[in-house]
């Protein structure tokens, strides 16, 4: 059975439509040091965003302290836009990386 055998017959298919596919394009939210946040702060807004551990989102806040920046979080456009919105919240600052 092909994919146009459950169209109704007087469904006039665009193929190129019908095949594509929700690929999500895929980034990183990069976190950036600052010298107004505490790391307590820090920590619990990561893991309010991402929903990471407690100690991943120390090791992470370690990274930011110590090299000025770190990746705090991995995956599609759109979930990665969502936890930098949430992080900025309390106005760290971030960035996106494709």
């Amino acid at each position: 059975m092909g994919m146009y055998d459950q169209l109704p017959p007087d469904h006039e298919a665009a193929p190129e439509l019908d095949v594509l596919e929700d690929v999500g394009l895929m980034c990183r939210v990069i976190l950036f040091n600052d010298d107004w946040h505490t790391f307590d702060e820090v920590i619990e807004q990561i893991i309010i965003a991402t929903g990471c551990s407690y100690e991943h989102a120390e090791r992470c806040t370690l990274e930011v302290h110590h090299s000025g920046k770190a990746m705090v979080y991995h995956g599609e456009l759109d979930v990665c836009l969502r936890v930098s919105a949430v992080l900025e919240e309390i106005a760290l600052h971030t960035q996106l990386e494709m």
